[in-house]
């Protein structure tokens, strides 16, 4: 029998390879990332080779190779990477945090930080292994904040929990849609053009509508010359009529200026409208 190989993990080393084994994809070395997990956890060198089904002799060269060297890679089937499985997770963390627009400059980060020279090609292999793809980004409001988010869904909900029958939520937005010619792509001959003609001009519509989620037929929708805080309030008689006039809303709209002059403010427009005794709440 062979002897059992002690191996002793901190935390954060099992924690790597267990994210190293969640995005590997050659199930050999997802079969070495095992067999040193198990080994860490006092499995014997027979118990890791029945769980695996693989010889006993296999664990015993997977362990040693870690032991001695850090090794994960098999011999054959493909390039062996040139760095360890700690500085394999300490890469993919880097890269998981900041994002490289050019393989070249990865190139470069690997030879300053770990003394490791790639091709462009290599770290391409390397990345498209490690479970990365060359794609664009995300992109968020530049002024997201997540907290005043989180905020705000959470005084939604409640909003939303105390609301009797007799009340509604509706949310209220502006839109300026510009009506043009947009041409895309299709099938043409190699060697010939096609043409195809453009609108003269651009036709810019300045759309205000209210959407209530309980009630999304009933989704109001006008459109005006301009948007600015006349056409909000002219938008508010609009909404009022369109409800019971004891009928309670509740209006949440953005921060735009228009929102928040003084005389697109709804306190403002309760004071004027023709049913001052109209109850209805501005949330912005």
């Amino acid at each position: 029998m062979l002897r059992t190989m002690k191996i002793t993990l901190t935390p954060q080393q099992k924690l790597q390879l267990e994210q190293m084994h969640d995005i590997e994809r050659d199930s050999r070395v997802c079969d070495r990332i095992k067999a040193v997990l198990l080994a860490s956890e006092g499995w014997s060198q027979t118990m890791i080779s029945q769980a695996l089904c693989i010889h006993e002799s296999t664990v015993a060269r997977h362990l040693s190779d870690y032991v001695l060297s850090e090794k994960l890679k098999p011999e054959n089937g493909g390039s062996q990477s040139k760095l360890s499985a700690t500085q394999t997770m300490h890469l993919i963390e880097h890269l998981t945090e900041k994002t490289y627009s050019h393989t070249h400059q990865i190139v470069t980060y690997v030879k300053e930080t770990f003394g490791l020279d790639y091709t462009v090609s290599g770290m391409n292999k390397w990345l498209h292994h490690n479970g990365f793809s060359y794609k664009q980004p995300k992109g968020v409001p530049h002024k997201f904040d997540e907290a005043q988010q989180q905020a705000f869904i959470e005084a939604y909900e409640a909003l939303k929990a105390s609301c009797d029958k007799d009340e509604s939520i509706v949310f209220i937005d502006a839109v300026h849609p510009t009506l043009s010619t947009k041409i895309s792509h299709g099938w043409i001959r190699t060697g010939q053009d096609k043409v195809i003609e453009t609108t003269g001009n651009r036709s810019r519509l300045n759309i205000i509508g209210a959407l209530n989620l309980s009630d999304i037929g009933a989704t109001i929708v006008h459109n005006y010359e301009s948007i600015n805080s006349e056409s909000i309030v002219r938008f508010f008689c609009e909404l009022r009529k369109s409800y019971p006039l004891a009928h309670k809303l509740h209006i949440i709209l953005d921060g735009a200026g228009y929102h928040r002059s003084d005389l697109g403010r709804v306190g403002h427009w309760l004071r004027h409208n023709p049913y001052p005794a109209t109850p209805l709440q501005f949330r912005a």
